[in-house]
């Protein structure tokens, strides 16, 4: 079974004042909260059991879920005594997921045209450990793979000049990661905490032992609305 936990657990501090008095995920874009944006489009691409992490108003967004059922099973996993980012809060949602086999991984805050049946699909297909949607696009982080088969090598902050090599390759492609992914059952018994971690280092870090592949996804849209200044834009 294909299962999906969305990050929903954020303090919203980059869209700030929007988040003064409610979530992030509860933000609205055209006439629909960030939130159901998401849920609709996991919905669409076919799978029916979802996780929300939840930390920042968290009963705001246990109220919504409530108010707005869908056509999936929808639980929540709640972090309100402790934030614990990417890779710890997939640990820590991990007894929710028992039966499952891969889990979509989806920020809130991440609006894009890619289609997710198709990402799960091949991340299945391809028999990796871990699939991440990345794209061709300017960032200040980036991800590097090897150019042959897109195996996860290493990340690079362009800005400070800090890099993580799981190989080192003269010719690795940089890409930006989507905010987007998909895990099988290897890695989330890897994770190796419940504590505050995030799992883009995990990745780097686990490169070697672990299949992690890269999904180039250049076609369609694809939006970060984590900030108040790219948000208000979008919107003109």
């Amino acid at each position: 079974m294909t299962s999906a936990l969305i990050f929903a657990a954020g303090l919203g501090t980059r869209l700030y004042p929007l988040t003064a008095n409610r979530p992030k995920a509860l933000v609205e874009y055209e006439g629909k909260t960030l939130l159901e944006h998401v849920l609709d489009k996991i919905v669409a691409a076919g799978i029916h059991d979802i996780v929300v992490n939840v930390h920042h108003f968290p009963d705001q967004i246990i109220d919504f879920l409530k108010a707005h059922p869908k056509d999936a099973r929808v639980r929540v996993s709640d972090e309100r005594a402790y934030l614990r980012d990417t890779a710890g809060g997939l640990k820590f949602a991990s007894p929710l997921f028992a039966n499952s086999d891969h889990v979509l991984l989806h920020n809130v805050d991440i609006l894009s045209s890619i289609d997710l049946k198709k990402l799960v699909e091949h991340h299945i297909t391809s028999g990796a450990d871990a699939t991440l949607a990345v794209r061709d696009r300017s960032t200040a982080r980036y991800l590097l793979f090897d150019p042959d088969d897109l195996s996860l090598c290493g990340w690079r902050n362009v800005q400070t000049g800090e890099e993580i090599l799981s190989r080192n390759l003269p010719n690795a492609v940089s890409l930006a990661f989507s905010g987007i992914h998909v895990v099988n059952r290897k890695v989330i018994n890897n994770l190796p905490t419940v504590e505050k971690s995030s799992i883009v280092p995990f990745y780097v870090q686990e490169a070697g032992k672990l299949s992690i592949q890269g999904y180039w996804h250049q076609e369609g849209s694809w939006l970060d609305v984590g900030k108040y200044k790219d948000f208000c834009n979008i919107l003109k």
